[in-house]
């Protein structure tokens, strides 16, 4: 059972971006939404409300499920690049400089479930292959 929600065109770089969504990439919802809350990072924010969206689209899908019994996690958070402003900055001897003011789209997945675990291989496995 999964549930989507997207934020488009938002105004910072995707590579600040990308810092804020590896944090919170596989986490339990709970955990993401504390680990977001107490971030200092302008992309933080703005990653929370998104968590919530996914939480309140999740609900809206499942409204048989308890939240609490469901035990979300971040299957996916994607950051893609968006649209480029360009703009013109004056620089020395008459010439001008191009500044590129970058935007970015995210996308995040949620599941219910258990989230992946790394499968590590014991004397039993080693055996069987």
């Amino acid at each position: 059972m999964e549930a989507v929600a997207k934020l488009n065109n938002v105004p910072t770089s995707p590579r600040k971006m990308r810092m804020v969504a590896d944090l919170i990439r596989g986490e339990k919802v709970n955990r993401a939404l504390n680990i977001l809350k107490f971030e200092p990072k302008e992309g933080a924010a703005r990653l929370e409300k998104l968590l919530l969206s996914a939480i309140s689209n999740w609900q809206q899908k499942n409204e048989d499920v308890d939240l609490e019994d469901a035990d979300l996690f971040v299957k996916e958070i994607r950051v893609d690049g968006g649209r480029i402003l360009k703009r013109l900055r004056p620089a020395p001897q008459g010439r001008a400089h191009r500044i590129r003011k970058r935007s970015n789209h995210v996308t995040l997945v949620l599941d219910s479930g258990a989230p992946f675990e790394e499968v590590v291989e014991t004397e039993d496995n080693k055996e069987d292959k």
